[in-house]
């Protein structure tokens, strides 16, 4: 090795160390001045012998400007999220609830972990080296901003070495935590924001996510941001057997995070580490969100499977919401993309959990009425699972007398439109009328979210804008927009404009399920969409489904049915639908998998030895077939796994559906 080889390798070798201690161990050794010598000296070889730099040096965190901004990559294993509960009761439900699932003999030990208030981030190490980074997206994929966690300094470009993770310095290392703004880092921006005359931000989370977001990887690197881990995965499970030597795992590669974690023996170890931090959180350098339990057997955890999007083995303590208190200005209605007529309290601004709360939903007549919350009276305001602001109560005794009665409008605000209730017991009042300026916006802002079609650079005030000028009036009219139109705004120029036409001619063939999902018809959230979608394949079968169709989808009630029935069937739905066709909008039919299994179904029920639930339904699909979680008529098979309940069992029985064990299944699925 020549001798500026060799300086490089030993100053890059001494800067990682330096900053695992000042990251990870919280303990540095040296002066930052230290540091930054060191730095300078590695930066001027570098610069002097180009060929020796690499993707994993210290000087290579900040890269150039994303001029195309970010890409939607599939994550490998799916991104879940956690049930919440809020008491000493529901935790003890949890635990009888999943020790059922188990068979008899097996002893549960849990893991206790600060549940961190962030952005969380998947980062993918190839051979050690970072080569990607996630962020959760829809659980499913999420955006690929790899330029700027490089910024952040607590994030290895290139996994440390050590004897307990020797191997995973080969093949593929995931690594999964969050990325948070240290709260003394959000005083000082918003500090630098004041001064500057410029808004400031709300709270230290939505901060850091937004900073994720930024085109220029050097205004990242100014955010100051950590990311703290929280998993590991590796392609063989076992190399990761339990969920307290992942942490330490992770702290031998060179990650921060695991500070409080703790092993927790029995429910009553976890109720004194819920007690604990009850207080002790306030004192953490960056926000909580509660506190994250896990089965610590990786093994147990993955057999007890997942249900939605949440996994049984795992749940989030959330502790009561902080409340302050503070004055009702005004009550005023808010008409959402369904109608829906919303009392919504202005607010004197008020601090709460860490963020300024200025509005609080009221959620309806009902309970405006039912908390006797008047116009001027001093209120305590909260936010529920530290994230919704609520008005929990009026301070009667500090009334005056000028407080004033809430009075709900007999029409809508917006559009002078009759309200009314769809049917005698609903609790919402509702504006009928479609074309509802508040209805039309935000449907337009919802068709085009990230949750939806995900149109880049349709946000709520370019839509306000294109609204404003009369070029659109509903979602189907955007793809009709010309970069002529959109120039003619003060809003846009040419880059910016042609930017947008791009974006939203991206999207013609969108995916059936985040189509159906945009149209915003009432009670089809994310996931049932994603259900019809599966069912019925394509947009024209489930125009035409009836309701006893719909119902009998799993996770598709009478209700749901009913609306999607009503929104097929209105006449300025069916037109927005025309308008979509000939403006170049085609849904992609779903398409089922062929494969040797094709036409039969499999539910499972209990647990299996050789692979987990989510294993056993993606073979089942990858194979043609398809995966349920209940039993039905159409069901083929149902594989019986090990400590089984009785009602799965019990309606197989009744239908006449075929059971098998595990050892035929695997012979049914091999020999495919």
């Amino acid at each position: 090795m020549s001798k500026p080889a060799e300086r490089v390798a030993r100053l890059r070798e001494q800067l990682n160390q330096y900053s695992y201690e000042y990251h990870v161990l919280d303990s540095p050794t040296v002066d930052d001045a230290v540091y930054d010598g060191l730095f300078a000296e590695l930066k001027k070889l570098e610069d002097e012998h180009p060929d020796l730099i690499t993707a994993d040096s210290p000087t290579q965190r900040v890269g150039n400007a994303l001029a195309k901004g970010f890409t939607s990559v599939p994550h490998q294993t799916r991104m879940i999220s956690l049930n919440d509960v809020f008491d000493e009761a529901e935790v003890e439900a949890w635990a009888k609830r999943i020790s059922k699932l188990l068979p008899e003999t097996t002893k549960l030990t849990f893991f206790g972990d600060v549940k961190k208030d962030g952005l969380a981030c998947s980062l993918i190490y190839q051979d050690g080296v970072l080569v990607q980074a996630l962020t959760r997206g829809d659980g499913l994929a999420g955006e690929d901003v790899t330029a700027n966690v490089r910024t952040i300094a607590s994030v290895p470009l290139s996994l440390r070495k050590g004897k307990l993770v020797a191997g995973f310095l080969k093949g593929r290392t995931e690594v999964r935590g969050e990325i948070v703004m240290p709260k003394k880092a959000f005083e000082a921006l918003n500090k630098q924001r004041q001064d500057q005359g410029l808004p400031l931000f709300a709270n230290p989370r939505n901060t850091a996510a937004g900073t994720i977001r930024q085109l220029d990887p050097k205004l990242v690197a100014q955010r100051h941001l950590q990311f703290l881990g929280y998993d590991l995965l590796r392609d063989d499970p076992s190399e990761v057997p339990t969920n307290h030597q992942a942490y330490e795992f992770m702290k031998e590669l060179g990650f921060g995070g695991g500070g409080y974690v703790k092993l927790l023996p029995d429910i009553k170890a976890i109720h004194a580490y819920v007690a604990a931090w009850e207080d002790k959180r306030h004192t953490l350098l960056y926000n909580l969100d509660g506190l994250v339990i896990k089965v610590d057997d990786r093994k147990v955890y993955a057999d007890l499977g997942i249900v939605g999007k949440n996994p049984r083995g795992a749940i989030a303590y959330k502790y009561p919401a902080e409340q302050s208190t503070t004055k009702v200005k005004d009550i005023f209605i808010s008409i959402g993309r369904t109608g829906a007529a919303t009392p919504v309290a202005m607010l004197e601004p008020v601090v709460v959990a860490g963020s300024t709360v200025q509005m609080a939903t009221l959620h309806n007549e009902g309970e405006v009425h039912r908390k006797d919350i008047r116009v001027g009276d001093t209120v305590v305001v909260r936010k529920a699972g530290d994230v919704i602001p609520e008005v929990v109560e009026p301070l009667v005794k500090l009334r005056n007398g000028h407080e004033t009665k809430f009075v709900m409008p007999t029409h809508c605000p917006e559009c002078n439109t009759k309200l009314v209730k769809l049917k005698a017991e609903d609790a919402v009042w509702r504006c009928p009328n479609v074309q509802c300026p508040s209805r039309v916006h935000n449907h337009i802002q919802h068709f085009a979210s990230k949750g939806a079609l995900d149109i880049e650079g349709m946000g709520e005030k370019n839509v306000l804008a294109l609204l404003d000028a009369g070029y659109i009036q509903d979602a189907a009219d955007i793809y009709a927009l010309t970069k002529e139109q959109l120039l003619k705004l003060d809003r846009f120029a040419e880059v910016s404009a042609a930017k947008l036409i791009a974006a939203v001619q991206e999207k013609c063939r969108p995916p059936l399920a985040r189509f159906l999902f945009g149209l915003g018809i009432r009670h089809v959230g994310a996931q049932t969409a994603i259900d019809l979608s599966n069912h019925f394949h394509s947009m024209d079968k489930l125009a035409q489904a009836e309701i006893d169709e719909l119902s009998a989808v799993e996770g598709v009630g009478e209700v749901v049915a009913e609306s999607v029935v009503a929104w097929f069937a209105d006449p300025q739905n069916q037109k927005l639908l025309e308008k979509f066709a000939q403006n170049g909008v085609k849904p992609e039919t779903v398409k089922t998998v062929g494969g040797p299994l094709s036409g039969q179904s499999f539910v499972v029920t209990g647990s299996l030895e050789s692979m987990g639930r989510d294993e056993a339904a993606e073979k089942v699909r990858s194979l043609g077939g398809t995966f349920q979680s209940s039993v039905g008529k159409e069901t083929s098979f149902l594989v019986v796994g090990a400590n089984v309940g009785a009602s799965k069992l019990a309606k197989a029985a009744k239908l006449g559906v075929k059971q098998i064990d595990e050892a035929a299944f695997l012979k049914l699925i091999s020999s495919k």
